[in-house]
C-alpha cells in the first residue's frame, strides 16, 4: 500500500511539474506573440517612413531641377 502511495505522490509531482512547464511555455509563447506585434507595427512604420523618404527625394529632385534651369538663365558668356 505504502509503493502505491508513493506511486501517487510521484505522479502527482510530474503532473504538477509538466503543469508548471505548461504555463511558463504558455507565457513564453505570449510574450513571443507580443514581440511579432511590436515587430509588425515598427516594420509598418518604417514602410511609412520609406515612401514619405522617397516623396521627399523626388520633391528635392524637382527643385534641384527647377533650380538648375534657373541658374542656367545667369549665365554670362
Amino acid at each position: 500500500m505504502q509503493q502505491i502511495e508513493a506511486a501517487i505522490a510521484r505522479v502527482t509531482s510530474i503532473v504538477g511539474d509538466i503543469a508548471q512547464a505548461s504555463r511558463e511555455q504558455s507565457d513564453g509563447i505570449q510574450q513571443v506573440g507580443i514581440a511579432i506585434t511590436q515587430m509588425d507595427e515598427v516594420t509598418q512604420q518604417n514602410a511609412a517612413l520609406v515612401e514619405e523618404s522617397a516623396a521627399a527625394a523626388a520633391s528635392l529632385a524637382e527643385q534641384a531641377r527647377a533650380l538648375r534651369e534657373v541658374m542656367e538663365g545667369f549665365r554670362v558668356g
